[in-house]
């Protein structure tokens, strides 16, 4: 008896050109064995958002990709296609990744006969709608999923605290490829001059988007203070958001000349080539890739103890942990970091290994890859298996 591979709707709702999740999702599709698991993704958009380049990243990698477009918040006209998409793509399980989708991925299960599984990324804006609303609304619904994916210990015990059944919800952190980010020491001066950077400068690096919860507030006015023991350093900052002129100012007046917001960077390794220290400020995160990837390139890493992040890298052991919201922590991190660089490149080496190990992104697929199976067996009887 030989069984054909199960089909995968990998679905999510993005407004530009998303975060983390976007590098997981597609770069798991990109490196599934589509000899056991066949993913189609779908990502939906506005019909006003022209900054997402979703389509394009997923056509770089080869997949099998569909975007819906939405003229409203709440269009008939998706439902129909995404109905479509299912049946023509012989869609086996329904993988959302957002409130909305989950949504759409219980209502394809009543009528589409697919099975529903959805992973929880964490819950990061900060409006009044989705604090009070979207999010405790999307708890409710995850409550219905058979299997439910979350990408640390925190937001698992969310969800159980609003009660969604323990033995449901299955911890798997965000993963990378070590392969594909990885450093070498030849690079380091050519992305150092791109970035303006004398050989004796100390750079202090950090990316994500320019959200509050990343807390890049108060990531400019710890490297301040720590400018005062360390003239030297200049802090360089990827990403964008709704934060970007109101965090320049406060650079400006805190770090003048001194501080940097580079915008998205296509391509993050190079800003790594150029790092001495990688610096998380955030008060949420979910598994934040910004770490993984930091922790794959082999750049000393200080890091809040939020969400995931104390999961991936150990406090002591593969980074240095501070407490949220904590500015006199973080400098004395950092100036540790400096000052004690053979403590340092120990935690580095710690750091790679475990990425080309528990983190990397072969094993996160193969825990993923089994809950699928495991999915299909118990929702889908024989549906696609051929005697």
């Amino acid at each position: 008896m030989t069984a054909s591979p199960i089909r995968v709707l990998e679905l999510r709702s993005v407004v530009g050109a998303g975060g983390g999740p976007e590098k997981t999702i597609l770069t798991g599709a990109a490196v599934t064995d589509a000899s056991r698991i066949r993913i189609t993704v779908c990502y939906l958009r506005g019909s006003a958002d022209h900054a997402c380049d979703i389509g394009a990243r997923a056509r770089v990698l080869g997949l099998d990709y569909a975007e819906l477009v939405e003229r409203t918040a709440v269009d008939y006209r998706v439902w129909t296609a995404l109905r479509a998409l299912v049946r023509d793509r012989a869609i086996d399980i329904v993988h959302a990744h957002d409130y909305k989708t989950n949504l759409l991925a219980l209502m394809l299960a009543r009528v589409a006969g697919v099975v529903p599984m959805t992973t929880a990324h964490g819950w990061t804006g900060h409006s009044w709608r989705e604090t009070r609303v979207y999010y405790p609304l999307d708890k409710r619904l995850i409550g219905g999923f058979p299997r439910v994916v979350a990408v640390s210990g925190e937001i698992k015990k969310d969800l159980e605290n609003a009660g969604v059944a323990p033995d449901r919800v299955h911890v798997i952190l965000n993963g990378i490829d070590p392969g594909a980010f990885r450093r070498h020491k030849a690079k380091e001066p050519a992305a150092r001059a791109a970035f303006e950077l004398r050989p004796d400068t100390i750079a202090i690096v950090a990316a994500g988007r320019l959200e509050p919860q990343k807390r890049f507030d108060l990531l400019i006015r710890a490297c301040a203070l720590a400018r005062q023991m360390h003239p030297s350093l200049r802090l360089l900052i990827a990403g964008d958001g709704s934060l970007r002129v109101e965090l320049e100012t406060l650079a400006r007046q805190l770090m003048p000349g001194a501080c940097t917001l580079l915008g998205h960077q296509a391509d993050i390794r190079t800003l790594h080539h150029a790092a001495d220290v990688f610096v998380q400020a955030s008060d949420y995160e979910g598994t934040p890739n910004a770490v993984l990837e930091a922790m794959a390139m082999e750049t000393p890493i200080v890091a809040t103890a939020a969400g995931g992040t104390a999961e991936m890298a150990a406090p002591g052991l593969h980074a240095l942990i501070v407490p949220v919201r904590d500015t006199t922590a973080m400098v004395a991190a950092i100036h540790r970091t400096l000052m004690h660089p053979d403590e340092t490149a120990r935690r580095v080496s710690r750091a790679r290994h475990r990425v080309e190990t528990v983190l990397s992104f072969a094993a996160r697929m193969a825990a993923l890859d089994g809950l699928y199976e495991s999915a299909y067996r118990d929702g889908v009887p024989a549906r696609n298996v051929v005697n």
